[in-house]
């Protein structure tokens, strides 16, 4: 396909596709999938090889939020059945990140409900980061605490965090839809402060919530402008309970499209498969690897997710490696010398990490017809950071 060598030859030269041929990417037919894969798979082999990052979620405070997004299971007034808990000690937010640690994982993911940290939480997030970078030298840190305030990212930066992560996840024309209590700016904004304060941005989307695929080219390009250096892409979990539960619109074939779409829109950036890929692309998971050169290990937020086991041996499975923590993430002309992050010097894309999404088609797009809601693949966390039992990782 002219489409795909085109798509191939930019992603090698950095340089933007147009919308039109994202666009195209997203209406390929599901006769295409296996080239449309293998042409984003060059791209990303020539970036990043046969490497994939592993990072590991930590909750650091479960439920209790004043936020109203749809997506989400620790919503204002949800009842999704998950734990609740409020701030983890910092001696067991660390315990709790050397299981991830000891699976593999080469980044820790602090994540916090709320809209926002007081300055008293960046003070107790300092001191989990510092708990957790005493005890495992060279872990790389990422912050997720919602909205920042003026110098509070400094003050993360000071305290050790190595990365922030604030997803945009979906597009600014259909923001409202999904949200009401901040706005598509309001995120923005705080990936901005991220950029500014020198940590490394993390920021990405959320496909499945009735998007169109004008939605998520839109959310892309965007990201590409914001230069985080790490986009997680999620697939919308459905969580009995909240407003988007009855959203079962992906299917392997489209959620690997768009995979392949923010790969072309972000060559040289790295691409996190985030929440939902269990879900979702299901016994397609290894074909993804071509595309992303990041996933999470082991369990989501406050859904289950799959063995840490059966993560290791897919990638390796698959032919690909465990990136290891002497190994930088961003190729060469992103990269620093600290933790990988990148230098912003050229467009990139960003990350959410609870609950994920592929959007649904756009009319005229071809894609698979999903013929039922796999709601036994959605299992609430009950082990790991706030209960007794021992964390998936």
């Amino acid at each position: 396909m002219d489409l795909l060598n085109t798509l191939v030859d930019k992603g090698l030269r950095r340089e933007q596709p147009t919308r039109e041929e994202a666009l195209a990417v997203l209406a390929t037919s599901d006769d295409d999938l296996l080239d449309v894969v293998a042409a984003a798979g060059k791209v990303r082999r020539h970036w990043f090889g046969r490497r994939v990052k592993l990072n590991y979620l930590v909750n650091l405070k479960s439920g209790l939020c004043p936020e109203d997004c749809s997506y989400c299971s620790q919503r204002l007034g949800s009842d999704t059945g998950i734990l609740k808990y409020t701030w983890l000690k910092p001696d067991e937010a660390s315990k709790a990140a050397a299981a991830g640690l000891a699976g593999g994982a080469k980044r820790v993911c602090l994540v916090a409900s709320g809209r926002g940290p007081t300055d008293r939480d960046v003070d107790r997030v300092a001191g989990t980061i510092k708990a957790i970078k005493e005890q495992n030298e060279g872990v790389e840190v990422c912050a997720c605490l919602g909205l920042l305030s003026d110098g509070q990212a400094e003050r993360l930066r000071e305290a050790g965090a190595d990365a922030y992560n604030h997803n945009l996840n979906t597009s600014e024309s259909t923001y409202g839809e999904i949200t009401t209590t901040h706005t598509y700016a309001d995120r923005v904004d705080t990936v901005t402060k991220a950029h500014g304060a020198g940590l490394s941005a993390c920021s990405g989307l959320i496909a499945g919530m009735g998007e169109s695929d004008e939605d998520l080219v839109d959310v892309v390009f965007s990201l590409r402008e914001l230069d985080p250096d790490s986009v997680p892409v999620n697939f919308l979990i459905p969580v009995e309970g909240t407003p988007l539960a009855k959203e079962w619109n992906l299917t392997p074939q489209r959620c690997l499209r768009i995979l392949a779409m923010v790969r072309f829109v972000c060559p040289d950036v790295e691409v996190r498969i985030a929440g939902g890929r269990e879900v979702h692309l299901r016994t397609m998971q290894p074909l993804a690897l071509n595309l992303a050169n990041s996933i999470f290990l082991g369990d989501y937020l406050t859904t289950e997710g799959q063995a840490g086991k059966a993560d290791l041996e897919m990638i390796a499975d698959a032919g690909f490696e465990v990136e290891g923590a002497d190994q930088i993430t961003l190729p060469e002309h992103r990269a620093t010398t600290a933790g990988g992050c990148g230098s912003h010097e050229d467009a990139g894309c960003g990350s959410h990490a609870g609950g994920g999404v592929c959007g649904t088609a756009a009319a005229g797009t071809a894609t698979a017809t999903v013929t039922e809601a796999r709601t036994d693949l959605v299992a609430v966390r009950r082990r790991g950071a706030g209960t007794d039992l021992a964390p998936n990782a």
